[in-house]
């Protein structure tokens, strides 16, 4: 007996065959054995804080300008750093450095060589000793730009107080350019 052709189209359910185009679980996802799609981390990067990087540079710049700003303070502004310096030191207190321009000699000697010579005092006017710094001779030329300088050393280190000491130095092949000389405290 032949069933009715409604009961052989209900006993079929339409969930027993795949359709020819659907695309197998294997195909679409190929088995991993040692890791799996549902496992609890996430298969990715954690996402970076750009306002984490920003504060770990601003505080690395920070330490770093400290450092630069504590170097300069103990060694001071390296020579080829294109700003101006002070020509001479302050004026020391309670010494008085005294080069009048008369005591000042410039002259060409016989074998065609510039001499300069300066003499002068300094002199301890306070109540105590003080220690005496270098003094520094500068020439300058018409343009008043320096053309040669030198350091003198006093002939004493430490003065008493009211004491004098002359100072008297020369110096040979100086710049025929050379038309001022100014004296002064050797900055330190």
């Amino acid at each position: 007996m032949e069933p009715e052709p409604e009961q052989a189209v209900f006993e079929r359910s339409p969930f027993d065959e795949a359709p020819p185009s659907a695309p197998t679980a294997s195909a679409a996802y190929p088995a991993d054995d040692e890791t799996s799609q549902f496992e609890h981390e996430p298969p990715f990067r954690r996402r970076r804080n750009p306002l984490r990087l920003w504060t770990y540079a601003g505080i690395v710049f920070a330490l770093m300008v400290a450092a630069l700003i504590a170097a300069v303070s103990y060694w001071g502004l390296p020579a080829w750093v294109p700003v101006s310096r002070p020509t001479f030191a302050a004026g020391q207190a309670d010494l008085q450095l005294d080069f009048p321009a008369g005591q000042q000699e410039r002259r060409q000697l016989p074998d065609g060589t510039e001499y300069f010579g300066a003499s002068g005092t300094i002199t301890n006017i306070g109540s105590s000793a003080r220690r005496v710094p270098a003094i520094l001779i500068v020439l300058r030329d018409a343009r008043d730009r320096i053309v040669y300088s030198w350091e003198v050393e006093p002939p004493k280190r430490t003065l008493a107080p009211g004491e004098t000491v002359s100072v008297n130095e020369a110096v040979t092949d100086v710049p025929r350019s050379a038309k001022f000389a100014e004296i002064g405290w050797k900055p330190e």
